[in-house]
């Protein structure tokens, strides 16, 4: 008689609650295709997730282009759009998803907002 298991893990993802609908410009690629989302990563056994890594999901920006991920804490411009700022300046503007390049027809394109720095343009 054989058993078989299997084991790895999986990582749930959804929007985060407040920024559904923003875009912010990645810091990895530099592509305005971030979007804030709520990642959990779970240990899965035999395809089934059964025990959390964390206690608690991460709150990221995550580029769906390079998959570069990076927490909203070290983004005060992601967390003065969604309401977490604390008091902190924004120091850009994220980039409302279905908004247009003026001529090109290209959805969420651009120029990088005002403020940003030079590194990351």
């Amino acid at each position: 008689m054989f058993f078989f298991f299997t084991c790895g893990t999986h990582t749930f993802t959804s929007a985060l609650k407040g920024a559904e609908g923003l875009t912010f410009q990645c810091q990895n690629c530099g592509n305005h295709s971030a979007r804030p989302m709520k990642r959990w990563e779970w240990f899965t056994f035999c395809f089934v997730p059964v025990i959390p890594f964390s206690l608690k999901p991460y709150k990221e920006l995550g580029c769906h282009i390079c998959n570069f991920w990076q927490d909203v804490k070290y983004r005060p411009d992601v967390q003065a759009q969604i309401g977490g700022a604390g008091g902190v300046p924004p120091q850009g503007q994220g980039y409302q998803m279905g908004g247009h390049e003026q001529g090109t027809g290209k959805p969420g394109y651009g120029p990088p907002p005002a403020g940003v720095p030079h590194q990351y343009q």
